[in-house]
């Protein structure tokens, strides 16, 4: 057989294996969240959802990174993800160690964009930089672009692992 004509029943062959399997995937994905709501899970325990309201009620930090996308400093005011996290049992503090630093968090946007950190990243006793779910910017509600929520890592050279229109945070194991 030519090479030519093999090389496409090959694609084409790999197309419906990569189809048929990303419609087992979506088949098996839970139902996305609200946009004006944020999940956070932890592995078998029950999940908590939290409103714009809820994220209110919970005291607020602010930061100023510097976004080179805009050449602007940004600042932004928010809740510790370290915070929300000890809401469903996180192991944080003098928990946070052994076995547990192989804990991380995948934060999903509404538009399917993640971004992982470590949960060392994220505990303050344990890394100096602020990883915030924020709901302001400059004073500001988040505009319809980037919110109601985006996660925000201040020690991030680039803010790649800004994730805006934050849907949910799930805390998972390497182990």
């Amino acid at each position: 057989m030519p090479t030519g004509k093999l090389c496409v029943l090959f694609l084409g062959f790999a197309f419906f294996v990569s189809s048929a399997a990303s419609s087992v995937l979506l088949a098996q994905q839970p139902a996305a969240p609200s946009k004006d709501e944020l999940t956070l899970l932890y592995g078998d325990h029950k999940s908590v959802v939290l409103s714009a309201a809820d994220l209110k009620a919970v005291p607020h930090i602010s930061v100023t990174i510097h976004n080179p996308h805009t050449n602007a400093d940004e600042t932004y005011s928010g809740v510790r993800l370290a915070d929300l996290l000890a809401k469903v049992g996180a192991p944080l503090g003098s928990e946070l160690r052994g076995k547990a630093l192989a804990s991380y968090v995948v934060a999903t946007g509404s538009d399917g964009y993640k971004a992982v950190l470590a949960l060392g990243e994220i505990d303050p006793g344990f890394h100096p930089g602020e990883v915030l779910v924020a709901d302001t910017m400059d004073g500001k509600p988040l505009d319809a672009h980037s919110g109601p929520f985006k996660l925000v890592v201040t020690e991030d050279k680039r803010p790649a692992r800004s994730v805006r229109n934050l849907v949910s945070i799930e805390l998972k194991s390497a182990n």
